[in-house]
């Protein structure tokens, strides 16, 4: 069965959804950038400085626009003229090249490979992030995607801090169908793990996610903490965690960038998931943290479906901006 209709080509209303969870995005960026090239016929240094101011209210961050902006002034300067209906493409190009890293792309054949290796057995997703990005709900969705695709899956809730994230686990658990190893509310997170994979080696499951605490007022504590539950799970699996899924908000714009930053100082992080882009017109946080952290985006969230979280494919989210 295809994953999240990717591993293969993404369904029809898939591509829908994406269009609808982006739109705001869209309009944000090309709504300004139109404003700064109405009446040019050419790219001046007043289209470039629109197009600039435009990318960065958009959340791509300083960094990463001024890479664009870069390549644009080269290629004005190679070309001496280029008028602003080329402008769009050349855009396109240029962000694309950003997201270079990132692994799912339109293909023939099954891309399955390139977001999970299944071949380690079971695979383990450690997924971190703080609280109320939607992190256990990030979790749900994913464990009941890889659930219909035919995959068996095992929940660890070592969110024991607060209740309400166990308890809306097992909410997910239930709706999704798959087993759940839990503990009361204080317990010690790396012991939750350590059950976990415990469970999920007898049961022989393909796929085990793991729920930690979201807190970063401390970044001693959580960095202890990560490494504490590495150690305890390869205990019983050498070589977990095989992923380390941090999930942000992309609503949140440059607040997801400092969440990056202090988890990344935390832990070795793999991919990224970025959520809520439906609710926002900063998408293109998603562009600037995949560019300045060199992580890979996965999954975005771009609705309240469980369909919603998608797959990351950049050339199908780049396509979907510059949409007319």
């Amino acid at each position: 069965m295809a994953f999240f209709g990717l591993f293969g080509k993404k369904s029809k209303e898939e591509k829908e959804s994406l269009d609808q969870g982006l739109q705001k995005t869209k309009m944000g960026i090309f709504e300004k950038i139109s404003r700064a090239i109405v009446g040019k016929s050419t790219v001046d240094d007043d289209v470039l400085d629109g197009i600039e101011e435009a990318l960065i209210a958009s959340d791509l961050g300083v960094d990463t626009t001024l890479k664009i902006i870069d390549s644009l002034q080269e290629r004005v300067a190679r070309d001496k003229f280029m008028n602003t209906e080329e402008l769009n493409s050349i855009l396109r190009e240029e962000i694309e090249k950003l997201l270079d890293i990132n692994p799912a792309e339109e293909s023939d054949g099954s891309e399955e490979e390139k977001v999970f290796d299944f071949s380690k057995k079971p695979y383990v997703i450690m997924v971190v992030g703080v609280n109320g990005v939607g992190k256990t709900t990030t979790i749900g969705k994913l464990a009941s995607r890889l659930k219909n695709s035919g995959k068996k899956v095992v929940l660890g809730a070592a969110d024991t801090f607060r209740a309400a994230a166990v308890d809306q686990l097992v909410v997910w658990s239930e709706r999704a169908g798959v087993p759940i190893v839990k503990q009361g509310m204080g317990a010690d997170p790396a012991s939750v793990a350590y059950d976990t994979l415990k469970s999920a080696v007898a049961q022989d499951a393909d796929v085990v996610l793991i729920d930690t605490a979201g807190r970063l007022h401390n970044k001693v504590n959580l960095m202890n903490e990560l490494t504490k539950i590495r150690n305890v799970m390869r205990k019983v699996v050498p070589d977990a965690p095989h992923e380390v899924l941090l999930v942000l908000d992309g609503s949140t714009g440059q607040n997801a960038y400092q969440q990056a930053k202090e988890f990344t100082k935390a832990t070795d992080v793999t991919a990224l998931a970025v959520t809520k882009l439906d609710g926002t017109a900063k998408g293109g946080v998603v562009i600037g943290i995949s560019d300045q952290f060199q992580i890979p985006v996965k999954f975005i969230g771009v609705g309240e479906k469980i369909e919603d979280l998608q797959i990351f494919n950049k050339r199908e989210f780049v396509a979907s901006l510059f949409k007319k």
